[in-house]
């Protein structure tokens, strides 16, 4: 797939989400689940994080960290809806984005056990506090669809974003990286 296609794919995938991207629709199900995570900056640069850093890894990492995290935020957000709270959740989610965007940037390759408990532990931060926003809204299972379904394809273009372009671009994927974790640091600071 070449860069043109892959962006054009990008475009096609976020265009939908741009018409539902501002509040005032009404909707708490699918569509506001679908669009979360495109306009929460946290959760975008996270997720986008996730996928650039998985690219970044070799053999068995490079399914495992968006899966695990998929997975465990979907454990995190039953645990929120059924009310648990973890301490300094907000900064903690700002602290993923830090760490995430951080790995990139240096593109750290950890052992699998270690990249995978990392990424599981910012997921939990992340489903719990969306979890939380469940039981408030009349669909909350549509809701957490939309919502798992736009993280994954977060997490896909981040990992095309590394996979389809030309290995001259890293210099270009550890900038995404650093930029999102100067933009963590920018949110533990606020």
């Amino acid at each position: 797939m070449t860069l043109k296609k892959l962006l054009a794919a990008a475009a096609l995938l976020l265009t939908p989400a741009l018409a539902f991207a501002h509040p005032g629709h009404g909707d708490n199900g699918l569509l506001a689940g679908i669009s979360h995570p495109f306009t929460g900056m946290d959760h975008l640069l996270a997720m986008i994080a996730v996928g650039l850093w998985a690219a970044q890894q070799k053999g068995a990492a490079r399914w495992a960290l968006p899966c695990t995290f998929v997975g465990t935020m979907l454990i995190g957000g039953v645990l929120g809806f059924e009310g648990m709270h973890l301490p300094a959740m907000e900064n903690a989610i700002a602290a993923s984005v830090l760490a995430l965007g951080l790995a990139v940037a240096l593109a750290v390759r950890p052992p699998v056990a270690l990249a995978v408990a990392a990424t599981a532990l910012f997921a939990l931060f992340h489903g719990v506090a969306h979890g939380l926003e469940l039981p408030d809204m009349s669909s909350p299972w549509a809701f957490a669809g939309g919502f798992v379904a736009a993280t994954a394809t977060l997490h896909a273009i981040g990992y095309g974003v590394v996979r389809f372009l030309p290995q001259a671009a890293a210099p270009l994927v550890r900038a995404l990286g650093a930029l999102s974790a100067m933009a963590g640091a920018w949110m533990l600071a606020a």
